[in-house]
């Protein structure tokens, strides 16, 4: 892995740990765990004002070996006034540059988390210990999605290892990596290819109090599992008022390839008190499931509006019982107005926007288990298994007609598409 204009530093801190709980879904808990307190935090501190330009830092912590690569420290020094800033990001170039870590300073409260993860240790021993295709990397974090997000289904070969699909109107093995809990669960094509693949760092920067890594992965067919060959750029930013994560993905190859790009971040709710979180999804409908196991789409569409599903409230609302695994859609269509959500904590007296600057952003995948402290929200450019039949049908109350478009890209060799999250953090009622 190339390190190009990397400032690196050795890291002397000691090491924290925290139970970790693993379900058989998404989701794992981190349990005992003070948000001020967890990994990254005593780092952070040591580290503020030691080795930064203007404040800012970007460095190679070598201690861990994550995907088999170190872990990429974005740092901006800790700030003590009355208004939220972010300050650290961890980024694992080794797992297809998972947004791991990202820390926020909230007047009042301090160093806070802004994404549900775990210590930089326990992912080393972890993820050692992952499935060949990286699952993990999606339940902690943020995981990148490329060349698609969601689920693809398909039908299951005799080695029980791939499916077969169609992909724009062409037959494609994919590797089946996932299923639900229950027995007898449907095989299937699960959050992209990307997952485990390692990325190259290069052209790196930390100045004018910002922290910058741009990384470049080749990933050709993607071992025969996608019908072009691809290239992706990652440009990810850690500024005072932003976190901007911006992915580049071009059609190398000499085929047509479709595309979907999504990110799954698990974002913290820094007061624990998940009932009282409020949500705003400028969305005008769900796409409904077959059941919260499989998460496979119906094709049937729902309108939210006056529904327990409507969050389109600017003011927020709570999510209450409400268990979420949903797919909204039909955002702002407004091309001059970004699609904004938000995520606020009146216990904790935080707010966070996520402002889909994409175009090609068709949907937000939703998920928070009612037993959990975080709100998993996945700004994506395809619907679940977009490739699906299903769409094609009748669609119930949001019928559009005989398809629905489910946002996949596809690029002609040569092409490219922009997939670009902004971040920004706020105080309610300010």
């Amino acid at each position: 892995m190339a390190l190009a204009g990397l400032l690196i530093f050795c890291h002397c801190s000691s090491p924290r740990s925290h139970d970790v709980n693993q379900s058989n879904n998404e989701p794992t808990a981190i349990t005992g765990a003070n948000p001020a307190s967890q990994a990254g935090a005593p780092r952070l501190q040591a580290q503020a004002g030691g080795g930064t330009l203007n404040g800012a830092s970007m460095t190679l912590d070598t201690r861990y070996k994550i995907g088999g690569a170190g872990v990429v420290e974005l740092r901006r020094a800790t700030p003590h006034g009355d208004v939220p800033e972010f300050t650290y990001a961890a980024i694992l170039p080794g797992r297809g540059m998972n947004t791991f870590q990202l820390q926020a300073y909230l007047p009042g409260r301090g160093l806070v988390e802004v994404l549900h993860s775990i210590p930089l240790e326990s992912a080393e021993q972890l993820f050692a210990a992952d499935d060949p295709h990286g699952n993990l990397s999606f339940k902690y974090g943020g995981a990148i999605l490329v060349p698609f997000a969601n689920r693809i289904r398909g039908k299951l070969q005799p080695d029980g290892a791939q499916i077969v699909t169609t992909l724009a109107g062409r037959a494609q093995k994919m590797i089946a990596n996932w299923k639900g809990a229950k027995p007898g669960a449907e095989k299937h094509a699960m959050h992209g290819l990307i997952l485990n693949q390692p990325v190259e760092i290069a052209n790196s920067t930390a100045d004018r109090g910002n922290s910058v890594v741009n990384g470049t992965l080749d990933a050709g067919d993607f071992s025969g599992h996608w019908p072009s060959k691809m290239r992706v750029h990652f440009h990810i930013s850690l500024e005072k008022n932003a976190f901007i994560l911006e992915v580049e993905t071009k059609n190398t190859g000499d085929q047509p390839a479709p595309v979907g790009i999504g990110w799954h971040p698990y974002f913290a709710i820094p007061s624990g008190q998940r009932a009282q979180a409020l949500l705003v999804i400028p969305a005008r409908e769900r796409a409904l499931v077959t059941n919260y196991d499989d998460v496979f789409p119906t094709g049937k569409i729902e309108k939210v509006h006056g529904t327990k599903y409507d969050f389109s409230n600017l003011q927020g609302t709570a999510l209450g019982d409400l268990f979420l695994d949903d797919c909204f859609f039909e955002l702002n269509r407004d091309q001059n107005l970004p699609r904004v959500a938000e995520i606020i904590d009146p216990a904790a007296n935080y707010g966070l926007r996520i402002h889909s600057l994409s175009p090609q952003i068709k949907a937000f995948q939703v998920y928070a288990p009612v037993d959990q402290s975080f709100i998993a929200f996945e700004p994506q450019f395809n619907l679940g298994d977009p490739y699906s039949a299903v769409w094609n049908a009748s669609h119930g109350a949001g019928n559009k007609g005989d398809h629905v478009d489910t946002g996949m890209v596809t690029l002609r060799p040569g092409e490219s598409v922009v997939y670009k999250v902004r971040l920004g953090l706020f105080t309610p009622g300010k």
